[in-house]
């Protein structure tokens, strides 16, 4: 049985480090939930500021990384569980984004709706990633869940 439980960014992190597929740790969080199964930790969602500015408003909240060893049902029930978690700290919408090769099945799983494409192929300015490979050149998919929506 799958259960939620609290870790911290260092332990998101580690885990993140270990399992996910294209993305590095993140350098900040809001908070980080986790979720396990029989006591292992099987998966971790960490949440913060949206990384785009224009999406900052005070009132919005991203997943800016989500990842899991590939335990059924894991990411539904993160994305799931960082949505009530922002809902009770007052935030009014919860953003993240996808692959435009990933399907968002564990997203709509979790009541969150498709936004369409966002993003480029790559980043620019000064912040832009110093090794080329750091981030896959795809275009990317934001998601959406907020109050008023389907809760």
């Amino acid at each position: 049985m799958l259960t939620l439980t609290p870790v911290n960014l260092k332990t998101a992190n580690a885990f993140v480090q270990q399992y996910h597929r294209h993305h590095k740790p993140t350098q900040g969080h809001k908070f980080s939930i986790g979720v396990s199964e029989n006591g292992t930790l099987v998966g971790v969602a960490i949440c913060g500021r949206p990384v785009a500015r224009r999406l900052d408003d005070g009132h919005t909240l991203e997943v800016n990384r989500l990842c899991t060893d590939g335990t059924p049902n894991a990411c539904s029930i993160l994305y799931a569980a960082a949505y009530r978690a922002a809902r009770a700290m007052g935030y009014n919408k919860v953003i993240t984004y996808s692959l435009d090769t990933e399907s968002g099945a564990s997203l709509k799983a979790a009541g969150y709706i498709c936004e369409g494409r966002a993003g480029g192929l790559e980043w620019n300015g000064a912040k832009a990633p110093k090794q080329a490979d750091q981030y896959p050149r795809q275009m990317k998919t934001r998601w959406v869940k907020k109050k008023g929506g389907a809760e």
